[in-house]
């Protein structure tokens, strides 16, 4: 199955302060989900942001949550973005029939997350070097569970240019740009 722009909603899972610098490779993964941002804003993919219990966890990073000016946030004290009703609401509301993941973290809450989706009907695509746990066998053993259950796992680099399509895209350039 190809991935579309136009069926495709970008999900920002936990990328907050008291927790993003605990990850492995964690500045590594906040550069490339703020590529990804911006390639998803090239595109005109709509997003949304979850935030897992901010009093303990503080709210998404600065420089991530500056790349998603007017996009919807939702607080959740439910693992699973899907079990927070607003968010699952939204996602099914907007219509679309993928949902991208990026955040942390890959053995919790977008695992769980992806494996609602599917059981919601949507195709959940999880971008591995956009995701990270604090510890790799959990992180590596999350991605074959998901892989395993039918979540779509891809790259920065490929789900890009997956969804541009064509060097003729208008934003091509742009996106191009981005991953060297």
């Amino acid at each position: 199955m190809r991935i579309e722009k136009e069926n495709t909603l970008l999900m920002v899972v936990d990328v907050q302060e008291r927790l993003i610098p605990h990850v492995s490779n964690h500045a590594a993964l906040v550069e490339n989900i703020g590529k990804l941002i911006e390639g998803f804003t090239h595109l005109g993919i709509p997003a949304i942001l979850n935030e897992q219990y901010r009093k303990g966890l503080g709210e998404t990073l600065p420089q991530i949550k500056a790349l998603l000016t007017g996009v919807k946030c939702y607080e959740k004290a439910t693992f699973s973005c899907c079990q927070n009703t607003p968010t699952l609401t939204h996602i099914l509301e907007s219509g679309k029939k993928v949902v991208v993941v990026v955040g942390a973290e890959t053995h919790v809450c977008v695992m769980q997350t992806c494996l609602d989706l599917l059981a919601s009907g949507v195709l959940p695509v999880v971008v591995v070097d956009c995701v990270s746990s604090r510890k790799s066998l959990d992180h590596e053993t999350a991605l074959r569970r998901m892989a395993h259950a039918g979540v779509v796992l891809s790259t920065l680099e490929s789900i890009l240019f997956e969804l541009c399509k064509s060097s003729k895209e208008p934003v091509f350039k742009a996106i191009s740009a981005l991953i060297k």
